[in-house]
Parts: C-alpha cells; sequence; structure tokens
C-alpha cells in the first residue's frame, strides 16, 4: 500500500494523519471543558460524569479490539476515514444530550469510532515513515493529541459565547467530518501489502517454532501479537505496559478534570479552560525534545528525566497554596509531561522490539494503557465526591508520575533484552 505512493502525497497523508490525533485530542477536552457548564445550563452536577468520561475510553478499547483488525483485511483507509466519519456524527449528535445517560450513549459511541480510527493510524504513520526516523514521525503524528486538547482549551471562551457548551462538540465533529473526506481522497485504497517487517515476521516466527516447538509459540506463529509474552520478550513489554497504563491514568486523570478543579482553587472557569489548553503546548513541546531525546540520546535517560520533572511539580503543587502564575509554570512540566508522554512511550518500542513485533506490542500495550485510563477519570470523581482539595487532586497525579520515573529505571534492562537478541547497539 505504502510503496509507490509519492513523496508528496506521503508527507500530506502524514499531516493528515496527525490531524486524526489533532480531532481526537480536541474531542478528549470537550467533554471536560463542557461539564463544569452543564450544571447551569442542564441541573447535572459535575461528580456524576465520571462514567461519561470512561465511556469514551471502554469505547475507545472496544473499537480498538473488535473493528480496528479489519483494517488488515479492508485496507487501513476504510477503517480511518469511517471511523473519522462516524466520530464526527457521533459528536455533533452529543449536543441532543439532556441527562448523563444521553452524554453516556453518545461518548460510548464516539469512542467505538475512534477506536476503530486511531491504531489503524498508528500503524499507517509507522509504515509511511522512512525506517530511520519511525520513532520521531510517530512521536510527530500523535503530536496531534495534545495540540488538539490545547487548541481546545485555548478556543473554549470563544467557542461557548459564540455557540454555548453545545459548540464545544460542533467544532470537532464538524472537522473530523471534513477530514474523513479529505482522508478518503489523500489516502490509498485495499489491503496493506506485505513488506520487510512482515517477511522478517515470518521468518522470525518460523525459526522460534522449530527452536522451542511448545505449544504457546506454536500459537504464537499463527497469532504473532502473542510473542511480547514469551521469553525475552515479556520484560520490555512488561516495562512498556507498565509505564503506558500509569501514564495513561495521569493522563486521563488531568485532562478529565482540571477544568473543573482549578476553579476550585480559585481560578475562573476562562482561565481555567486557557490553562487546560497552555499546559497542552507545553506538552507537544516536551513531546518533541524527548523523542529526539529517544533518537538521538539515550531512551533511559530520557524518560527518567521526563517522569521525574513531572512527579517534581506534581508534588510541589500539592504542598503548596493556590498561587496562579507559579502553580501554571509547574503543570505546564506535570500536565504537559503527561501528554508528552503518550506521543512519546509508543515510539519506545522502536528500541525495544524487533521488527516482527513491533506493531503487536503497541497494539497489546494500548490495550493494557485502557485499564489505567478507565481509572483515571474515577479516581478524580471520588477525590471531589469527597470534597478534597485541589492539593489532594495533584497529589494523586504524583502518584502515577513517580511509579513512571521508578519504571524507566529498568529500561536499561529491557533495552539491553533487544541488543542481546538482536546485537544492537547500546542505548541505556
Amino acid at each position: 500500500m505504502t510503496g509507490a505512493i509519492a513523496p508528496a502525497r506521503r508527507s500530506v497523508a502524514l499531516v493528515m494523519l496527525g490531524g486524526v490525533f489533532v480531532m481526537e485530542g480536541y474531542d478528549l477536552n470537550a467533554m471536560a471543558l463542557a461539564v463544569p457548564r452543564l450544571e447551569g445550563a442542564l441541573g447535572i452536577a459535575p461528580t456524576s460524569f465520571g462514567l461519561v468520561f470512561t465511556a469514551l475510553l471502554v469505547g475507545i478499547g472496544i473499537g480498538g479490539a473488535v473493528l480496528a483488525p479489519f483494517g488488515d483485511r479492508f485496507g487501513r483507509r476504510a477503517l480511518i476515514v469511517s471511523g473519522c466519519l462516524a466520530t464526527g456524527l457521533f459528536t455533533l449528535a452529543t449536543v441532543t444530550a439532556a441527562s448523563t445517560a444521553g452524554f453516556l450513549a453518545w461518548r460510548a459511541l464516539t469512542g467505538l469510532a475512534l477506536g476503530a480510527a486511531l491504531p489503524n493510524v498508528s500503524a499507517l504513520s509507522a509504515e509511511l515513515a522512512p525506517d530511520k526516523l519511525r520513532a520521531t514521525i510517530m512521536a510527530l503524528v500523535s503530536a496531534g493529541i495534545p495540540l488538539g486538547l490545547a487548541i481546545a482549551g485555548l478556543m473554549a471562551p470563544e467557542v461557548i459565547a459564540l455557540g454555548g457548551w453545545q459548540g464545544l462538540f460542533v467544532v470537532p465533529g464538524s472537522f473530523a467530518v471534513v477530514l474523513a473526506a479529505v482522508l478518503y481522497w489523500v489516502l490509498e485504497g485495499g489491503a496493506p501489502r506485505t513488506g520487510e517487517a512482515h517477511e522478517e515476521l515470518a521468518r522470525g516466527d518460523g525459526v522460534q517454532a522449530q527452536e522451542s516447538p511448545g505449544r504457546f509459540r506454536r500459537l504464537a506463529t499463527q497469532f504473532p501479537q502473542l510473542g511480547v509474552f514469551l521469553p525475552p520478550w515479556w520484560l520490555p513489554f512488561a516495562v512498556f505496559a507498565a509505564m503506558l497504563s500509569l501514564n495513561a491514568m495521569n493522563l486521563y486523570l488531568l485532562n478529565s478534570w482540571i477544568p473543573t478543579v482549578l476553579p476550585q482553587a480559585g481560578y475562573s472557569l476562562d482561565d481555567a479552560a486557557r490553562i487546560a489548553g497552555v499546559v497542552q503546548l507545553a506538552g507537544l513541546a516536551i513531546g518533541v525534545v524527548a523523542s529526539l531525546g529517544l533518537d538521538r540520546w539515550r531512551p533511559a535517560q530520557t524518560l527518567l528525566l521526563m517522569f521525574g520533572a513531572m512527579a517534581a511539580c506534581f508534588l510541589a503543587v500539592s504542598l503548596t497554596a493556590p498561587e496562579q502564575g507559579y502553580w501554571t509554570q509547574l503543570l505546564m512540566v506535570g500536565v504537559g509531561g503527561a501528554s508528552a508522554g503518550g506521543m512519546v512511550l509508543p515510539a519506545l518500542c522502536v528500541y525495544l522490539f524487533p521488527a516482527r513485533l513491533l506493531s503487536s506490542a503497541i497494539g497489546l500495550g494500548i490495550m493494557v494503557a485502557r485499564l489505567g485510563a478507565f481509572a483515571g477519570p474515577l479516581v478524580g470523581q471520588a477525590i471531589l465526591n469527597a470534597d478534597a482539595s485541589p492539593q489532594t487532586f495533584f497529589f494523586a497525579a504524583f502518584v502515577p508520575a513517580g511509579l513512571c520515573a521508578l519504571a524507566a529505571l529498568c529500561v536499561p534492562l529491557a533495552l539491553a533484552v533487544k541488543r542481546r537478541e538482536n546485537a544492537v547497539p547500546s542505548m541505556a
């Protein structure tokens, strides 16, 4: 599918694929920005929206597991375009909700559509990227998520002034519909062609089966994703999945509730919305620098610095009285770092796994990350229901960030597995 595509069209395709992540980021933030305004408009308390936030994530998980694999059969374009179109229509339909049950239903359907599209977007961006820049290109394409989150926050006051809370859903919904039409024209159709990575997979699995004829290994020749659970790859996958899950918990905890928590610390609703956008721009910058650290410096030290700085900033916020300028600077590193983690961690797979396991590791890692993502909004709801202080909320964010930093200490061991198995130069 990607071998004969012209360079100019390849570049346009990568930009448009990044647009899908921009749309996802905006859509993710739309609900969080709407929640503190719905009590006055519809009489719905913000603390009743924990399951609504989680419904989107459940939908993404189910869509990714059940619908996205059809991209291997019918082609990436079919799933990406149909997923974008359905996302747009379901997001637009969210404006008709008048109860938490209505919001829950539309957000769950939106999640299903996103789940069908996003894994195919990631897979196609990896297929289109040059081999020596795969980590950086993958990170830059997924940088659309913090960019979309930032745009939503920065535009929120003006969008709400023009279209009420409903405008927060009209903007990403309309963008998704237009993007679907553009992607249909830019992307090539048809099922993915077998490339070098697939040939390596076939050769590697065949050797594995001959060397270790156990039942599980034989099963792995039919279902390559099981290979990440086999020695020696289970260790890199465990480290990768742990960091991805913990960071996803923080990402969805923070993005779901910051527009509601910051007003409790003395911020206005508009200021809270703008800060929710500014911290995402910081995350975009952190993610680009960290992805270059993976490619050009040392993956383990890069991740340790990023997650360590996040944990320190959240701890500082939790121990100080609210002061808007000081807190905003700390949150740019803390919340921005969580968004950057969503960009950088999938690209880490390039260094942890051989080509024949790369897509399997990313796909299964994202599936595991949903466990943390599901928990994030519910943890935030429990903190708000307990009438805890904003400092308590940010201390809750410190815990997974600190655990990610500890997990980063294990990255050199995970990197050593690939060096040992494939004789690659040391990156730790």
